[in-house]
């Protein structure tokens, strides 16, 4: 089997589609990880504070605790009535967690470090910003791209 039939059998599989969403949320989780890290080492006069690492921190929770539930947990088919709830109400809670980590980078990024005269340079606000919304992106890819089904075989 040369290179050219593995990439096509890794994207006409029956499973391609599940490949493809974890492959892209990883890249996308991975870039947001990336964009923080990199632009902290950038500038050592002007760090990110660990309170402002924790805003990413809790996007990376709201993506473990989105992508815990199944599908099938929070379908109308689901038998158990309090356990589709409590599985809806986990789910909301994580995607408000996803994006108030996002309204609160906005917030940083506004307030540390574009109205702040002693920094100059806002890219660290951007990166944290940036972070948050990769992330977010991971999370929906990663949920919303997957066919469970497939693991049910």
């Amino acid at each position: 089997m040369t290179l050219i039939d593995n990439i096509r059998d890794w994207f006409a599989s029956e499973t391609a589609r599940n490949k493809n969403s974890s492959l892209i949320a990883g890249l996308l989780f991975f870039a947001g990880w990336w964009t923080l890290i990199d632009a902290m080492t950038v500038d050592q006069k002007h760090q990110i504070t660990t309170g402002q690492v924790f805003i990413g921190v809790f996007g990376t929770i709201s993506f473990l605790m989105v992508n815990v539930v199944k599908n099938s947990h929070i379908s109308e088919e689901n038998t158990s009535e309090s356990g589709a709830r409590v599985a809806k109400i986990w789910l909301l809670t994580a995607f408000v967690m996803g994006f108030a980590s996002i309204i609160a980078a906005v917030w940083v990024m506004i307030d540390d470090f574009i109205n702040n005269r002693s920094k100059k340079d806002s890219a660290q606000g951007i990166a944290l910003l940036m972070q948050n919304i990769l992330i977010l992106l991971a999370n929906l890819t990663y949920k919303l791209g997957r066919n469970e089904e497939d693991w049910n075989e």
